[in-house]
């Protein structure tokens, strides 16, 4: 017998118990499609995160209170304790950074309300910016124009939006020169951002940007400001304004030898790195769960084909009668036990692939199917019900054929 009528035979076989096949299948199914669920989501986000850390510039760093990620509550409570940064220290590296391309500084305002007519919106996100952020921030204005050094210098009230305030506030009209107040204060809106979409289902366009000076004006001093520098050409142009920028702040805070830095600085690498740490550990508990689902389900499918086995004992000396060996019985378990698990496996793909779906259009999540991680799924699967169908086939193989005739 060779492998193609081995193949017709195990499949005419799972055909004849599809309830029973289906139910066997769940294991292998769970399994496969949490992987791919995972891997697909996992790779989308990769991919979102990767693009929207490079717009900033493989050159740009940030220079902050506290890092952008914090694991625990002791370390949020330690960064908290941190004096803040103020424009006085961005100044400073302003005048003294002899490795940075330019430099600019943002502050933001959790939420804020912003009314235009009759029409409000009171979740929307309020930053201050010096004028050269948003070309620090790779940040493109559709319409209109971005800030000046006049702008900022003035504490001039003019603003920027993003697509959510054009179209649900001024409902999609254009918005230059038109009038909006934004927590009380009235700005004219001077530029339109581009489009950004949703991320986690959170809109990324409901913001308004007004000059730094500005938004002090409003808001105060109290909280702590980000500066963000753009480096010198190449990737020593990076390290050395790193450097220098550790040295200039740590003059401006007065921090003495041996303390650690009272600030952070990050780069993109910093946190592409962070983010991918973060992705591995989500990768980690599918591949748990992939890995329980898969044992379940591969021990099922052996008790399974015992079961098939002993239902079929009768079938299977006939066929030794009539001249099959046992490598040929062998073979034709096997392939039964492995045509289960790849069915299981292809199912399993479909189930992922859509779920991740289902995330992104429900969520706003990125996904991004991975082709290799199909492959592996089916790959795995395959393997399983090979390893678990071995010993059914060779109780089959090993058969007597004159007690298996005997067999009711």
């Amino acid at each position: 017998m060779d492998w193609k009528e081995g193949l017709k035979l195990a499949l005419q076989s799972l055909w004849a118990n599809k309830l029973r096949t289906v139910l066997t299948l769940l294991g292998v199914v769970i399994g496969v499609a949490a992987v791919i669920a995972v891997v697909t989501l996992v790779n989308g986000a990769n991919m979102y995160v990767a693009t929207k850390v490079n717009s900033y510039g493989a050159d740009v760093l940030t220079v902050s209170k506290r890092p952008g990620f914090i694991a625990d509550y002791n370390e949020y409570l330690k960064y908290q304790k941190r004096k803040n940064i103020d424009l006085d220290e961005y100044r400073s590296l302003e005048q003294n950074c002899k490795h940075c391309d330019g430099l600019g500084a943002q502050q933001t305002s959790s939420r804020g309300k912003v009314v235009f007519g009759k029409q409000s919106s009171t979740d929307t996100t309020i930053r201050g910016n010096t004028w050269l952020m948003p070309q620090l921030q790779n940040q493109t204005i559709v319409e209109g124009r971005s800030f000046t050094p006049s702008d900022d210098e003035h504490a001039s009230h003019v603003a920027l939006i993003g697509a959510d305030i054009q179209e649900n506030l001024l409902g999609g009209e254009d918005p230059i020169g038109k009038e909006i107040r934004v927590d009380g204060v009235p700005y004219t809106i001077i530029g339109l951002g581009e489009k950004q979409g949703k991320t986690l289902g959170q809109s990324q366009d409901n913001w308004v940007t007004v000059p730094l000076n500005t938004f002090q004006k409003t808001y105060g001093t109290a909280k702590t400001v980000t500066i963000y520098e753009k480096a010198g050409a190449g990737k020593s142009g990076l390290e050395d304004a790193q450097d220098e920028t550790r040295v200039l702040m740590r003059a401006a805070r007065h921090d003495r030898p041996g303390q650690e830095d009272s600030f952070t600085i990050e780069t993109s690498d910093t946190f592409i790195g962070l983010w991918k740490s973060i992705s591995s550990g989500f990768e980690a508990v599918a591949v748990a769960i992939a890995a329980i689902s898969l044992v379940v389900g591969g021990i099922v499918i052996m008790n399974i084909m015992l079961v098939s086995v002993t239902e079929r004992t009768r079938e299977i000396g006939i066929r030794k009668s009539l001249g099959a060996r046992r490598r040929d019985i062998l073979l034709q378990f096997l392939m039964e036990s492995a045509a289960m698990a790849l069915v299981g496996g292809l199912i399993g793909v479909a189930v992922g692939g859509i779920t991740a779906q289902v995330v992104t259009v429900l969520l706003g999540f990125p996904s991004a199917f991975a082709v290799w991680s199909a492959v592996a799924g089916l790959l795995v699967a395959t393997s399983t019900g090979i390893f678990f169908g071995v010993y059914p086939a060779r109780k089959a193989a090993l058969l007597d054929p004159i007690e298996a005739l005997r067999a009711d």
